[in-house]
């Protein structure tokens, strides 16, 4: 059995109301690049995380740079084509 470092509270994953969310101000192009830039941050988080331990870079403080600027360039290439922009953009304008 795997156990997680971070135990997450079960509350916090209870559905959020949004009722004071306003979207109806936003255009519909910066609501999009909002969430596409939520995507990027999202998909850089897993990228981080998932090359923590890889040698892929080679080791030190050198390969952590070059792993941060190879998350950021695929984060933010990859953004808005996972599917996480497109569905939350679809609850946020329809709110």
């Amino acid at each position: 059995m795997i156990e997680l470092a971070n135990n997450v509270d079960i509350s916090t994953l209870n559905q959020k109301k949004f009722d004071k969310v306003d979207t109806k101000n936003l255009d519909d192009k910066k609501l999009k690049d909002v969430c596409d830039n939520f995507e990027a941050f999202f998909l850089k988080q897993i990228m981080d995380i998932s090359l923590s331990s890889s040698t892929l870079a080679g080791e030190g403080a050198g390969s952590d740079i070059i792993k941060g600027m190879y998350t950021d360039a695929v984060s933010s290439d990859v953004a808005g084509g996972m599917g996480i922009s497109n569905m939350l953009y679809e609850f946020l304008s329809k709110k």
